[in-house]
């Protein structure tokens, strides 16, 4: 099994976190990881993305021009990367800022709606937990086990009691994502 992903989106999104957090979840699993983030210098507003690489055999190298899953959270990045999903592939998205939904028809879509429901849930950080739960439903890569002690390798102790935020907000992420089919 080999899962070559990148998740994109503003700064600020959690985007990298997201990939960091799946990156030593795949750790905990034994398997092999790279995380490869890009961001522009302006940070928080500016696009970032991440390409996470999780696999049973060596990777050989953390640069990619195609995936196996795309996690796109803001329309610029849905116009740079949906044509970038291998054929067969997985397109997750949030619809918010989304003005041009997906329309390829060759690869499987899912809809989160990420930020409404972290609003709802009283803390719009756990945004970026939410989509990473979505993901883990349509691409079961990785066990619940080894996505909690993902989140105690990668958030600093001081954050350590949000764990149980973080994984309800999995959870949740697991319950709304929508199939969309595309004819």
């Amino acid at each position: 099994m080999t899962e070559e992903m990148i998740i994109a989106g503003f700064g600020g999104q959690g985007v990298l976190s997201m990939g960091k957090i799946l990156a030593y979840s795949g750790i905990m699993e034994d398997k092999e990881v790279t995380w490869f983030p890009s961001y522009g210098p302006e940070m928080r507003g500016g696009t970032a993305n991440v390409t996470v690489i999780v696999s049973d055999t060596r990777i050989s190298s953390p640069i990619l021009q195609e995936f196996d899953t795309a996690i796109i959270l803001n329309q610029q990045s849905m116009d740079k990367f949906e044509e970038h999903v291998k054929p067969g592939g997985t397109l997750l998205y949030d619809p918010n800022g989304i003005t041009h939904p997906p329309t390829r028809t060759d690869i499987n879509i899912f809809k989160v709606e990420a930020t409404r429901t972290a609003v709802e849930m009283g803390n719009p950080k756990v945004f970026n937990m939410i989509v990473f739960g979505s993901y883990l439903k349509v691409r079961p890569i990785l066990s619940l086990d080894n996505v909690e002690k993902g989140l105690q390798k990668s958030l600093p102790d001081r954050y350590h009691n949000l764990i149980p935020l973080n994984l309800q907000a999995i959870q949740k992420g697991q319950e709304i994502v929508e199939d969309v089919q595309l004819v």
